[in-house]
This record gives structure tokens, sequence and C-alpha cells, in this order.
């Protein structure tokens, strides 16, 4: 039952990301302006994916405890968070102002390795390793 009570956050996670990528282009531009203010030369950097499959990847990694402790339990989360940001491009070419785009997928995925390579620092890893029994 433990384990699957981990899963709600990824669940929870996944179906707000489908929420936001069911909104129409012009609804979705408006909801991360920061980022591109912050970092002008990063105009083309979708921020909204990465940090979207940035926080996916982490509730991945907390359902998936202790397996993602490990490096092959971290492939397999980006690689999760990769196959979820394939449906996720699928998804968007029924919605109106939105497209498939390789780049979101660049993003998603850039977004999933740079949270496992941070969850990989072994202070980090000790601490969530004692906040979990496994």
């Amino acid at each position: 039952m433990k384990r699957t009570i981990r899963w709600l956050p990824a669940v929870v996670w996944m179906a707000a990301i489908f929420y936001m990528s069911h909104q129409t282009g012009d609804e979705i531009g408006t909801l991360l302006p920061l980022f591109r203010r912050l970092f002008p030369a990063m105009e083309s950097f979708d921020w909204g994916h990465f940090v979207a499959y940035f926080v996916l990847a982490c509730t991945y990694y907390w359902a998936l405890l202790p397996r993602s402790a490990t490096w092959a339990g971290k492939v397999l989360v980006v690689a999760l968070c990769l196959a979820y940001g394939i449906t996720d491009e699928f998804h968007q070419q029924f919605v109106d102002g939105r497209s498939p785009d390789v780049k979101d997928l660049r993003n998603d995925t850039i977004g999933a390795a740079l949270a496992m390579l941070l969850l990989s620092v072994p202070r980090l890893e000790r601490l969530i390793g004692r906040s979990v029994r496994f």
C-alpha cells in the first residue's frame, strides 16, 4: 500500500502536465515570461517543459525508491519522463495553437536528467534515504 501511495504525487503531476498541455497556444504563452526576461539568451528554451519534467522526474524518483537510488534506476526515471513527454507531444497536436516539437522533448529530457543529477549528490541522497523507509 505504501508503494501505491508514493505514486500519487507522480500521477497528480502527470495530470497537471496534461492539463497544461491542453491549454491553447495563446493561454500557455503567458505562463512563464519571467524566465525569458531573466535569460534572454535562452529565448528558444522552453522553461515550462524543463520545470515540469524536472518535477516529474523527482516524483518518479520518489515513487520508485529504493530502485531509483541506483544509476540504472535514475536512467529508468529519465526514460519514463521521455516516454511521458512523447505522449504529451502527441496530445498537443490535437490542441488549437499547439503542435508537437522535438525541442520540447529535448527540454523534457534535460529537466529530468538534471533532476537525477541533483539527486545524485551524496548529501541529498543520504537525506532522502533517511526520510524513506523502504
